[in-house]
């Protein structure tokens, strides 16, 4: 004789369907090879100086002594104090995501991504959402092996607001888990709409944000122990 509980589980892996939202600056991609990149495009109008400002506010960011929420708020910041104007910003950021993945503008990935990837897979639908436009990001999600476990990739999505449509309708098929570096565009929108959030990277030790989790990275994260919270791994 099958009891309730058993029932409920059955019921439960037939019709929930967890997902992951990963962001990817700071998140799958970690180093500075694409801010310095950034800083590289900046620097004709910001100054001969301007790199090696932003490699000091970098040092200090990873030492959890910065103010600013990321590396290229801090490349944003540093322009806009010497009068760069948005046009100008514009078109070096755009410069600098067309190197992505060259020499110019080297991109590590977390440790052991692809045996992550191939654990989750299967058992959640895995989304990227990130501002970033898509040049040069899908190239590197395929060379790191990665490219075909994502369910859905979202590019230019306008974080935070943008973020709330994609995880709403996520919820529509079951719980939901962002996971960012940076709490008020990745995960803000995520805790408005009570889905569960995952904050990694250089704020992790001094953010007071309240997350359901925190890692270093997404490969300090016990992933696999919340997706099994919700469908059933064998």
């Amino acid at each position: 004789m099958v009891d309730a509980s058993s029932i409920s589980s059955l019921v439960k892996d037939l019709f929930v369907t967890p997902s992951i939202v990963f962001d990817f600056d700071g998140t799958l991609a970690v180093g500075h090879g694409p801010v310095l990149a950034y800083a590289l495009c900046v620097e004709p109008e910001g100054g001969k100086d301007f790199l090696v400002r932003v490699e000091r506010e970098l040092r200090r960011f990873d030492d959890g002594q910065s103010p600013y929420r990321d590396g290229y708020d801090i490349v944003a910041k540093l322009a806009a104090e010497l009068g760069v104007d948005d046009g100008a910003m514009s078109i070096a950021y755009s410069r600098s995501r067309e190197l992505l993945g060259s020499e110019k503008a080297p991109v590590e990935h977390v440790r052991g991504i692809e045996d992550i990837f191939l654990q989750l897979k299967g058992h959640a639908r895995l989304v990227l959402a990130t501002n970033a436009p898509a040049a040069g990001v899908i190239e590197l999600l395929r060379q790191w092996g990665i490219a075909e476990f994502f369910d859905q990739l979202h590019f230019v999505v306008g974080k935070p607001a943008g973020l709330l449509p994609i995880i709403s309708e996520l919820q529509k098929d079951g719980p939901v888990l962002a996971v960012g570096d940076i709490y008020e565009f990745d995960l803000a929108p995520a805790v408005q709409l009570g889905a569960d959030t995952a904050l990694v990277g250089a704020t992790v030790s001094t953010s007071e944000a309240k997350v359901s989790m925190r890692g270093r990275s997404i490969a300090d994260l016990p992933l696999l122990s919340w997706v099994s919270s919700w469908a059933s791994i064998s």
